[in-house]
């Protein structure tokens, strides 16, 4: 059985992070997938999608170690190139990756304690993201 949903984030620029975990959960749920994985794709190339404890310590952690490891710069080809700024959020969010698989076991998102799903903003301006969720396994 396969189930496809999508979600739709708001995000007001670089660095805000997004708890999608009880939005994906309710997805799984109503799947009635009872064992198999749910797949997240975030549609675009400057925003990331994984897994962290989602506190605020490392909410402000994540996107400040992306930020010294690509900094924001004029360097970068593809600035040469476009001239739009955000050369390091694609480079942030190919690091970190677009896509996500969790295991589903009881109609339940196999995840541990801490461990929360995230969306995180990459890129320099606000954007409406579109989240792919694909359900897949047995009922």
């Amino acid at each position: 059985m396969t189930y496809q949903r999508e979600i739709q984030v708001q995000t007001t620029g670089h660095k805000e992070m997004h708890d999608l975990t009880d939005e994906v959960a309710r997805i799984v749920n109503e799947s009635g997938v009872r064992s198999g994985v749910v797949h997240l794709f975030n549609v675009g190339s400057t925003a990331a999608i994984g897994t962290i404890e989602f506190e605020p310590g490392l909410q402000e952690d994540l996107p400040h170690i992306l930020d010294k490891l690509f900094p924001p710069s004029r360097d970068y080809g593809h600035e040469r190139a476009w001239h739009d700024g955000n050369g390091h959020s694609h480079l942030q969010a190919t690091m970190l990756g677009l896509s996500l698989t969790v295991p589903i076991r009881d109609r339940k998102l196999v995840l541990g304690t801490w461990q929360q799903i995230f969306h995180l903003e990459c890129d320099i301006k606000p954007r409406r993201r579109t989240i792919a969720i694909t359900v897949m396994g047995d009922s």
